[in-house]
């Protein structure tokens, strides 16, 4: 029996450091797992109440709207405006989704045809490429670095394909690379996309997830953006509600209306009493999320600056991130020629810790890793303690 769309899936190269983990741990070994960025902070305790209060509440356990509720909608509106002073007509421009990554995927299937082009930037979080895939559309990956080229990239390649790209799928605070990009840059993706007619697909999942004073800029602050463009976005890191799959998307009336139509036929939206709780999220103290940031940036500093730090082992020189809850590292100079795949497997191996090779991101991944920020300190210091001691068998 065939499956045509699953035949053309690529192989999960993550998956195998993942069974090797699994292997591990049914051997009884201790393994730090920086690999999957899985959030380990607890939800704040106002969003878990509101939710408990909204379950035992009956009329809250029938079908809700795909759409989203009319409350969680305007909620998202007044978010957008605290915090970038953009103005949304929550009945046409926003829509509730299963998580961002529910969202975009159904987006892609709504927009592209079958043969019809995206462009990818390269690596990228799986979902981007792999949606286009599932669409039945034909992928072309844009390398992403060295960033100030990228424009010049998507342009080159948009004159060189045939039949012309439909969209371009980006995101910023990007994963897996934690590249940052300022609202300049933006808007001149913009203007690219209004110029060659593609429709901009952002994906701002680490929207609130950014350090040492860097803030992530919208797509939709740019004027015009609306035109061309629908953002997603979630709850998942910024208030550590990663399984409760509650998302965004943003922009585009048409673009809003077209995921609402196929979601309409697909799902009956979020559970509503999660959906009750996102709005204490949204409308509650946000004191929780500074200090949910806070936890992940000193995470990252003890990483890095163990990492880094002098002594008899080698010292491995990894640059801060400015957002995003990962770190993405080269991979030290005498492991490059094996490989990120072999080197991720060197570390559960001899180390204990899980980290995705960045091959599985993309080929332009390779000769890195990334490291997802998700256990605690503590562990993290251990982690780097076993990976220095590989670092120094060399």
């Amino acid at each position: 029996m065939k499956f045509e769309k699953v035949e053309r899936l690529p192989p999960y190269v993550l998956g195998a450091v993942n069974e090797l983990k699994l292997e591990a741990r049914r051997r009884g070994e201790d393994v730090i797992d920086l690999g999957f960025g899985n959030p380990d902070i607890p939800t704040p305790p106002h969003i878990v109440e509101k939710l408990i209060e909204a379950v035992r509440d009956p009329r809250n356990h029938r079908y809700s709207a795909s759409r989203g509720l009319p409350n969680l909608r305007r909620a998202i509106g007044r978010w957008y405006a605290r915090r970038y002073q953009v103005e949304l007509d929550p009945a046409t421009e926003t829509i509730t989704t299963i998580g961002a990554k529910e969202g975009l995927s159904h987006f892609v299937l709504a927009a592209l045809s079958r043969g019809e082009t995206a462009m990818v930037p390269d690596p990228c979080f799986g979902i981007h490429s792999f949606s286009v895939v599932i669409a039945g559309g034909e992928l072309v990956r844009v390398p992403l670095l060295p960033l100030a080229e990228f424009l010049d990239r998507l342009r080159d390649t948009v004159r060189l394909t045939w039949p012309h790209p439909k969209l371009v799928i980006a995101s910023f605070p990007h994963n897996p690379t934690t590249v940052v990009v300022d609202l300049p840059f933006l808007s001149g993706l913009v203007e690219f996309c209004r110029e060659n007619e593609l429709i901009l697909v952002h994906d701002l999942a680490y929207a609130e997830i950014s350090y040492d004073g860097y803030e992530p800029p919208s797509v939709l602050q740019v004027p015009g953006a609306k035109e061309v463009a629908i953002e997603f976005t979630s709850l998942s890191k910024s208030h550590s509600m990663a399984g409760w799959r509650v998302g965004f998307g943003a922009g585009n009336p048409d673009m809003i209306q077209a995921l609402a139509r196929v979601k309409s036929y697909v799902d009956y939206g979020t559970f509503q009493p999660i959906q009750i709780a996102a709005i204490a999220a949204l409308d509650g103290p946000q004191d929780c999320v500074e200090e949910i940031v806070d936890e992940y940036r000193m995470r990252r500093d003890v990483l890095i600056d163990g990492l880094a730090q002098p002594g008899p082992r080698p010292a491995w020189k990894v640059e801060k991130p400015l957002a995003t809850m990962f770190v993405w590292a080269q991979v030290p100079e005498p492991f490059r020629e094996a490989g990120s795949l072999e080197f991720s497997k060197l570390l559960l191996e001899r180390a204990s810790v899980a980290v995705a090779p960045g091959v599985g991101f993309g080929p332009s991944g390779e000769g890195y890793i990334r490291f997802a920020l998700v256990e605690n300190r503590q562990r993290i210091r251990q982690a780097v303690r076993g990976i220095r001691r590989v670092l120094g068998d060399v």
